[in-house]
């Protein structure tokens, strides 16, 4: 097969390098298109049930919430775990699949299990909800919003009905919680006396109130040619509708004013948050699977900007927290520059050694062209620029030439021979005989180098997700760089090489004609000391593997965000205000160090966040 090509390549030279002129454009634009995050989606399909229980305790949550849910959805096709969460009024429940379940015909499963279960669910709690499609680095924006000006509950009105709103709109985003603030609320304080004075008990007063906050549809009136929609508006709109709201007694309807105390005041809360030791709210937004991280935050950016020109004078958005684009965009840069150090380290040793610029040219026409096929392959097959995959291509970078070089100085050596022969062949022919005297080596010695990788590719689980990116982009390159060699290496040699002057002055670098002599005189004196040899070559290997068993493990390595999360926990059963207090003074602390730019605290959990902390516990991130 490979000399076949290498014939049809060498008889359609011009074919070939117009084909690989496409190959470069093409797969620069599609690498262009790539998404970029930090890791591989290492997300196992799941869905996620949240279920609000207000002022249930965490055994009666479990009971009557949680175990109904896990034991409806046990069993499902498709499902590997159950796991859940279960604190004072709130249970959290993690319904995980086997990998490569479609996450969509997953959350179709969960809930048609979860219409069953809900006849066993209390009839007077909300019902459980599905949160959205999130994966495990779907973090990728905190925000705070503060004032000087403002008071929590205008703070928080503004994220919930302003910013979470705006944001979700924005095309890639899954989720946006708020934390902190005051909400909003109409409350109604019932005076137990007023009741008693009218013979009513607190659930007429509830049911009448529920009764008069909704609107009426009562049809249309056709009348002069016109029709009018008629409408009964009883949905309360400020504290004077609640108050005339009119509640049935036994002596005639009695105004709700005259039976309790109407106000607009913070409701209950279970959660703080603070940005640099003042009040604010904290905002987390979560990406969708699978969407570019830097195009997202750029979207995100740009409406932050917009919201911020219009928001309430003295209000403020403060993005000084956490960016996962820019640990991202450090990462692809170190990662870059590493790739780009080494193609240039290649380009000089090729140089010394070779010492022709044509022959250095068709070598390294192998680094750009395997490159970008590798990308192409993985932009193919839904794969994301990450770590992963750049680290793959950063180790096969010094083997990418390798073939080519074969090829190239088996041709030079060939063609130095048909330059001194009285008639020789043609060059086409010299440079097909040349090629194909190192084809078979060159094939085997690649097959050999990727199958080393292949065992990747049959781990399973996070392992197998994680490393496999790494050993496809691996395996790609070198398989590209392979078909360049077979190639396009022939065609540009048959082309470039036939009147250089490494093929008709027939000359060596110094650098090559040294390392000769020198090889070949350590040859002279190893050869007849073999045994000494392997028996040393046997010491090192052992004193390898006792380092080896000695070396600390760990499943990644330490990555500097230039960020960090601290927890603050203190004793089960401590108030939100006692915890609220406790974590101002860490965050006082960490605020005097000089190396802190921002600092943001979230003590407690917000509504429906599927991260269940409880009261008792902060988490301050520090920038």
């Amino acid at each position: 097969m490979t000399g076949w090509l290498l014939d049809w390549s060498l008889r359609n030279r011009l074919f070939v390098l117009l084909a690989a002129l496409l190959l470069l454009l093409w797969g620069g634009y599609a690498t262009t298109r790539m998404p970029v995050d930090v890791f591989p989606d290492l997300t196992a399909p799941t869905v996620t049930l949240m279920s609000e229980a207000h002022g249930m305790a965490p055994m009666e949550v479990e009971q009557l919430v949680t175990f109904p849910i896990e034991a409806a959805m046990n069993g499902a096709p498709g499902v590997r775990r159950v796991r859940s969460t279960t604190g004072v009024g709130f249970a959290v429940i993690n319904v995980e699949f086997t990998w490569g379940t479609d996450i969509y015909q997953a959350r179709q499963i969960v809930a048609e299990k979860l219409q069953l279960a809900r006849s066993a669910l209390p009839q007077d709690l909300p019902s459980p909800i599905l949160t959205p499609i999130s994966s495990v680095m779907g973090e990728i924006l905190f925000i705070a919003l503060r004032s000087d000006r403002h008071d929590g509950m205008s703070l928080k009105t503004t994220a919930d009905w302003t910013l979470r709103r705006r944001l979700l709109a924005v095309p890639g985003v899954a989720e946006v919680i708020s934390i902190g603030g005051d909400t909003k609320q109409y409350q109604v304080e019932i005076r137990p006396e007023r009741l008693a004075a009218h013979e009513l008990s607190l659930n007429d007063v509830i049911e009448a109130v529920r009764a008069s906050n909704t609107n009426a549809s009562a049809g249309f009136l056709t009348a002069g040619g016109q029709e009018y929609l008629i409408q009964g508006l009883g949905r309360a709109r400020q504290i004077e509708d609640l108050a005339q709201t009119a509640v049935p007694a036994r002596q005639g309807p009695v105004l709700l004013k005259h039976l309790a105390n109407i106000r607009i005041a913070p409701a209950h809360k279970r959660g703080t948050g603070s940005h640099n030791g003042r009040p604010a709210v904290i905002i987390g937004i979560q990406k969708q699977p699978a969407v570019n991280t830097l195009d997202l935050t750029d979207r995100l950016e740009r409406t932050l900007a917009d919201i911020q020109a219009a928001l309430p004078e003295g209000m403020r958005i403060e993005r000084d927290i956490f960016r996962q684009a820019d640990f991202i965009a450090v990462a692809v840069a170190n990662l870059r520059q590493a790739l780009r150090d080494g193609a240039l380290l290649v380009v000089l040793i090729v140089a010394v050694f070779l010492l022709s610029v044509p022959a250095t040219l068709i070598t390294l026409v192998a680094l750009p062209l395997s490159l970008i096929a590798a990308m192409l392959a993985m932009s193919i097959s839904g794969a994301t620029l990450n770590t992963m995959t750049l680290g793959g291509l950063a180790i096969a970078l010094g083997a990418l030439v390798d073939d080519a070089i074969i090829v190239v100085e088996n041709i030079v050596r060939r063609l130095r021979e048909r330059a001194r022969q009285a008639s020789p062949a043609s060059v086409e022919e010299t440079v097909l005989s040349a090629s194909r005297e190192i084809l078979d080596s060159i094939v085997y010695a690649t097959l050999i180098i990727m199958l080393v990788f292949v065992p990747l590719f049959f781990l399973s689980g996070i392992e197998g997700r994680l490393l496999q990116p790494l050993g496809f982009a691996y395996v790609a390159a070198i398989a590209a760089s392979l078909l360049v060699a077979v190639t396009i290496t022939p065609a540009l040699s048959s082309f470039l090489l036939p009147r250089s002057h490494t093929v008709t002055d027939a000359r060596e670098s110094r650098v090559a004609l040294g390392l000769k002599r020198y090889y070949g005189a350590w040859m002279v004196w190893v050869l007849p000391r073999w045994r000494w040899m392997l028996a040393a070559s046997c010491g090192v290997l052992i004193a390898a593997l006792i380092a080896l068993a000695m070396t600390g493990r760990s499943f990644l390595p330490e990555f500097n965000e230039g960020s960090l999360t601290i927890s603050v926990v203190t004793l089960p059963g401590t108030s939100l205000e006692q915890s609220d207090q406790i974590g101002q003074m860490a965050e006082k602390i960490i605020l005097q160090l000089p190396e802190t730019a921002a600092t943001a605290r979230r003590t407690g959990r917000a509504e429906l966040d599927p991260h269940a902390q409880a009261v008792y516990a902060s988490e301050i991130d520090v920038r």
